[in-house]
């Protein structure tokens, strides 16, 4: 038999002799079967990169019920946004009857990459996944599209496959959020991004320089910095700020940097927002836990939560086909508060 990319247990019995009930059974470890048989069987799944979950599709035509079992992939567990997204998706999946297994890239590809391997292995249903920052190659995730099981993006999309995806209005929220900036009199406005290979970070930055076009201020590269962190937006400000032609305002990629702007202008002892007006984007806890509280733009996570849940587990149970892409867009809101005029 020649090789190819996706066996079934059907191939697998053919290969080697015996039928598939017998495969079934040695995948699952039964003891209907001899040890030798069972690690003969098992050691050439493994060889031809098989794994149970390859038969999703068929599942869900059977009354067999599939795996209920649906893998998440955050980059930072420790992040507010991430976590209230997190939140959304294990209530909703608690509601369709589903369980969540949650693993940490921690923005490494090599460690998502591992992590999917592993999500096969447990045989999930389907996986919710938001890209490190530093991935640039998606075989793992084509890998399991090949296998039948649904993808879900959030947040941090993967511009490089037309998958699943539910992200928040990242170019309208930039948008509304400088356009207040300027209507209440900033005039250079800086901007504290994330890297320009993020889908994310490319929006908010199209937002954020076509407000400054609409109100007739040309864009200024010098004042657009890739930071996207606080301890990187504490060690950058102090710079930013001796410039003769300083910025009277920032817009900030998410609200851990805008805080870190904020705790720096202060102790260089300009008045916030007399002097420096700040913006954020997340409207997580720590928003409010800063004097003065900071004006941010709301991305409702728990919303995006909900959103792609009902995607896969649609897909898991053969209610939607799955060549058909969703694509779903969360709305943001601007919450006004002391950082801005």
């Amino acid at each position: 038999m020649t090789a190819k990319s996706t066996y079934t247990m059907k191939d697998i019995a053919r290969e080697l002799g015996v039928s598939v009930a017998t495969v079934s059974r040695a995948l699952k470890d039964s003891t209907r079967i001899s040890v030798e048989q069972r690690e003969r069987i098992q050691t050439f799944a493994r060889e031809h990169n098989f794994y149970p979950n390859a038969f999703a599709e068929s599942l869900r035509k059977s009354r067999i019920r599939p795996s209920t079992l649906i893998g998440v992939i955050i980059p930072q567990i420790n992040h507010f946004y991430f976590s209230s997204i997190l939140a959304g998706i294990e209530e909703q999946a608690n509601i369709r009857g589903y369980s969540v297994v949650v693993a940490q890239s921690d923005e490494q590809y090599e460690r998502e990459v591992r992590i999917c391997k592993q999500f096969m292995h447990l045989r999930v249903c389907g996986v919710i996944v938001s890209q490190a920052k530093d991935t640039k190659h998606y075989e793992h995730f084509q890998e399991l599209l090949d296998k039948n099981i649904p993808l879900v993006f959030y947040d941090r999309i993967c511009t490089g496959m037309n998958t699943n995806r539910v992200v928040v209005d990242d170019y309208m929220g930039a948008f509304k959020a400088v356009t207040y900036l300027i209507e209440t009199g900033c005039k250079r406005i800086a901007f504290y991004g994330a890297p320009m290979q993020l889908e994310i970070s490319k929006n908010r930055y199209n937002g954020y320089r076509d407000a400054l076009l609409k109100h007739g201020m040309p864009p200024d590269d010098s004042l657009c910095y890739t930071c996207d962190n606080r301890e990187s937006a504490e060690q950058l400000t102090p710079e930013v700020m001796e410039r003769v032609d300083r910025p009277d305002a920032f817009f900030a990629v998410n609200d851990d940097t805008a805080i870190g702007i904020l705790y720096t202008v202060k102790r260089m002892g300009f008045r916030v927002p007399e002097d420096i007006c700040i913006c954020g984007f997340t409207n997580g806890e720590r928003a409010i836990a800063c004097e003065p509280m900071l004006t941010t733009v709301e991305q409702r996570g728990y919303m995006v939560g909900e959103e792609a849940v009902d995607i896969l587990v649609n897909q898991a149970e053969g209610i939607s086909p799955m060549d058909k892409i969703e694509k779903k867009v969360v709305r943001t809101r601007l919450v006004v508060r002391g950082t801005t005029r």
